[in-house]
């Protein structure tokens, strides 16, 4: 197995100016919270242990820090009110947020019958509890949106008080408008779906639009991992100066500029894209300059990663000099590894919002995790904290 690797980049110096007359300016995160736990050579680092399984500190210093978070809002580890029950699709990322709540996951029984049908029985009683149920209906989305809607009628069935359907990774959004004739609307059907199963609120993770929010009749906590990228990349301390942010298509303009604000407000390029087909990308042009610049492009997803590669080609044809690639979700979709893994990208950053197979391990890999974020989400909710101050606001939460 390839090891996922943190390589620094140093200070970089490309003006050839002395170091003893010169101040670099290292780009830094506005508002961030800090590192929020990642994989080291493919190894979790769960909440209050290190890569070696040594006692370690647990939550980022904005969440414990004096007068911080955990201080300023009541939040009551042993409520046994809240109960949170994974499914299969990502079982590791819901034991790491039960793990940084302190909490166990919830006993529940998912099999398959040979024929296909998916049977959900829980283990245990939520009668009045408030039910968070882990879910992204990542690849296979069908049979992982369909496991999904039968743990929500189970709980609804056994009489749970408030059930969320935590998402890290919500499948159909694409979906989200009809751009020729007699085509569907998924998004807002899978929305349907989810509500009529019983769901009273959903908690989903970098939207691929944010107008999706509003197909759901049902409130929805709408969660940023620009966060935890944006710290990674801090902590790499590139200079200031070199760095571009590079939006790999029109339609990511909004959201490449946030993360560039958020990097000491870095300059902006864009890829123009001509789509042929689905999963199909032509880049034509670049606007904006990435010549001896390092180029970080950020994208909501990774799918067969045809535009992140062929805008990665485009930028080095530019001049840039090192090219990194930032997303949420790595969807990994054929032929997606091979053209991450083929000499374009410096680093490949991705978080855990879906599991990532061992054969899909590259060297140049990184997986962040998110579920600090998460978990700490889930507590806001379940004690009914306002998003209005500060450290709440901080941590990306719509």
């Amino acid at each position: 197995m390839a090891s996922l690797a943190f390589s620094g980049i140093g200070l970089l110096n490309p003006h050839k100016v002395p170091y003893s007359t010169r101040t670099p300016s290292f780009i830094r995160c506005n508002n961030l919270s800090e590192s929020l736990k990642c994989k080291d050579n493919g190894r979790p680092i769960t909440a209050g242990r290190d890569h070696n399984g040594q006692a370690a500190a647990a939550f980022p210093s904005v969440l414990t820090a004096p007068g911080q978070l955990l201080d300023r809002i009541p939040v009551h580890k042993s409520d046994t009110r809240l109960r949170i029950f994974s499914g299969t699709a990502n079982p590791s990322l819901s034991q790491e947020i039960a793990c940084y709540m302190g909490l166990e996951l919830g006993k529940i029984k998912i099999k398959r019958f040979a024929d296909g049908e998916i049977y959900v029985q829980l283990q245990e009683s939520v009668r009045g509890c408030d039910v968070y149920l882990v879910q992204p209906t990542c690849p296979p989305a069908n049979e992982n949106l369909m496991e999904l809607l039968i743990m929500i009628d189970a709980c609804r069935r056994a009489s749970a008080k408030n059930i969320t359907a935590v998402i890290p990774y919500f499948g159909y959004a694409r979906a989200d408008r009809k751009t020729q004739g007699r085509e569907s609307i998924a998004a807002k059907l899978v929305a349907n779906l989810i509500t009529e199963a019983g769901a009273d609120r959903v908690l989903v993770c970098d939207l691929h639009s944010g107008q999706s929010m509003g197909y759901f009749d049902i409130p929805v906590d709408h969660v940023h991992g620009q966060p935890v990228i944006l710290d990674y990349l801090a902590s790499k301390r590139i200079c200031s100066d070199d760095l571009v942010v590079v939006s790999p298509d029109v339609g990511g303009v909004a959201r490449a500029r946030a993360f560039a604000k958020k990097l000491s407000d870095a300059p902006l390029a864009i890829v123009d894209k001509r789509r042929h087909g689905h999963n199909v990308a032509e880049v034509m042009n670049l606007i904006g300059d990435v010549r001896g610049k390092v180029a970080v492009m950020v994208d909501d997803m990774i799918d067969t990663a045809g535009t992140i590669a062929k805008g990665a080609a485009l930028l080095h044809q530019e001049g840039a000099r090192e090219v990194y690639a930032c997303s949420t979700h790595a969807v990994f979709s054929p032929p997606a590894v091979e053209r991450l893994s083929s000499g374009l990208f410096q680093e490949v950053i991705i978080t855990n919002t879906i599991p990532v197979a061992e054969q899909n391990y590259f060297p140049q890999l990184t997986i962040l995790s998110v579920s600090n974020l998460l978990g700490e989400t889930i507590w806001r909710v379940h004690d009914d904290c306002a998003g209005g101050f500060e450290p709440y606001s901080s941590l990306g939460i719509d």
